[in-house]
């Protein structure tokens, strides 16, 4: 039997989070952006969508296309507790499921749909549940890999269901604009129109691979095989069942390198806590860039000494990135550490470590109530200095 997936897309997800917030703004065009002029949409309601309006638009152009246009500073916050909300809803259904952003997963529905008299009543039934708990809707695509699932979750929009089986490609798929084809970017559309490459049929039934090579290189042959259907990727839950990772999804694409460095930084301390609780350290440790048009890079590079503390991993994934990253716009950046080491080594390791830690704050505070006894600046600048030592 084949696997059953479903691709579930919040639909114009900061946009309805806003509507719940002020309910006065239902039905009305609006874009959730920053009011400066370089401020770009990150997402429009469906009613100035009708005027042109997108995502990644300049807002000045914005306005130009919509003169009632409203706009409304995003509230992150609140959106990523409405994410948690909407993801626990449909872990509720299965344990195999893959977050692809902040507004949309996949999930391997394969055993939950056996549950029910008919396959397409869960769709429906997780359509409900997400609209009476939640207040949004959302698009379900249905079919037998991820790449299918995910065309078919775009083509009814908002609060679709659609099935897409390998057999209805031609059909379906196949007279689509390549544009709408995933894994085709801004940047490589151009140049399939220039080969007259004007649909996803043009692109599954073209005859040398080695014209498209120059355009998507070593995804020449993946992409010809999606056009017609056919997809091998699993849904990822974790980067490796022996491994322990983190990662985030940007609520805008980056190309700020400064920006993706802090992320980087970031995403270090968190996992370096994660695996001091854990009592694990590895030897290996990856990355994983997840591109604008979704692509996906993941690298890896091996260390002599097993790590786990915040700064090792951030030296060993910046590295990674500086090597491989091609300038292009990043949508998740993840980090993950595996080929663990024995607990026994690792917990001695990390006792050592408190230890120090606990030392240090002793010294600070003794530092500190000196200062409060004497007044003396001095012994401020000493504590202070150390701090920064430490860390």
């Amino acid at each position: 039997m084949s696997r059953v997936y479903f691709h579930i897309d919040l639909n114009a997800f900061f946009a309805s989070c806003e509507v719940l917030l002020d309910p006065s703004l239902k039905g009305k065009p609006i874009a959730v952006s920053g009011t400066t002029r370089r401020s770009v949409v990150s997402t429009a309601s469906y009613e100035a969508r009708a005027f042109g309006v997108h995502s990644a638009q300049p807002i000045e152009e914005a306005r130009r296309l919509c003169r009632d246009l409203i706009i409304v500073e995003p509230h992150y916050h609140y959106y990523h507790q409405m994410s948690d909300d909407f993801m626990n809803i449909i872990a509720g259904y299965t344990d195999t499921m893959e977050i692809a952003s902040i507004d949309e997963c996949y999930a391997d529905m394969t055993d939950a749909i056996m549950k029910l008299d008919r396959p397409l009543d869960l769709a429906w039934q997780i359509q409900r549940r997400v609209r009476d708990e939640l207040g949004l809707s959302c698009s379900i695509g249905v079919a037998p890999n991820l790449f299918l699932a995910k065309m078919a979750s775009d083509m009814k929009k908002p609060n679709g269901i659609t099935v897409l089986r390998i057999r209805e490609v031609p059909q379906k798929l196949w007279p689509l604009p390549i544009r709408d084809m995933r894994g085709i970017g801004v940047r490589t559309l151009p140049y399939m129109e220039e080969l007259n490459i004007r649909t996803i049929g043009d692109l599954a039934n073209w005859k040398n691979p080695e014209e498209l090579r120059p355009v998507l290189g070593k995804n020449t042959e993946e992409m010809i095989r999606r056009a017609n259907g056919y997809d091998d990727r699993q849904i990822i839950t974790e980067w490796d069942a022996k491994s322990m990772g983190t990662s985030e999804t940007f609520l805008e694409d980056l190309t700020d390198y400064d920006e993706l460095r802090g992320m980087f930084r970031s995403l270090s301390r968190t996992l370096s806590e994660r695996l001091r609780k854990a009592g694990k350290a590895g030897c290996l440790v990856s990355i994983r860039i997840k591109y604008y048009d979704f692509s996906v890079m993941d690298r890896s590079a091996r260390v002599k000494e097993p790590v786990w503390k915040a700064d090792d991993i951030y030296v060993q994934a910046i590295s990674l990135f500086n090597d491989n990253w091609d300038q292009e716009p990043v949508r998740l950046l993840g980090i993950s550490v595996s080929d663990f080491e024995k607990e026994d080594v690792l917990a001695s390791q990390i006792n050592l470590f408190d230890e120090s830690i606990a030392r240090r704050e002793e010294t600070i505070s003794v530092l500190n109530e000196l200062n409060k006894e004497l007044g003396g600046m001095r012994l401020v600048r000493a504590s202070e200095a150390y701090k920064d030592e430490a860390e």
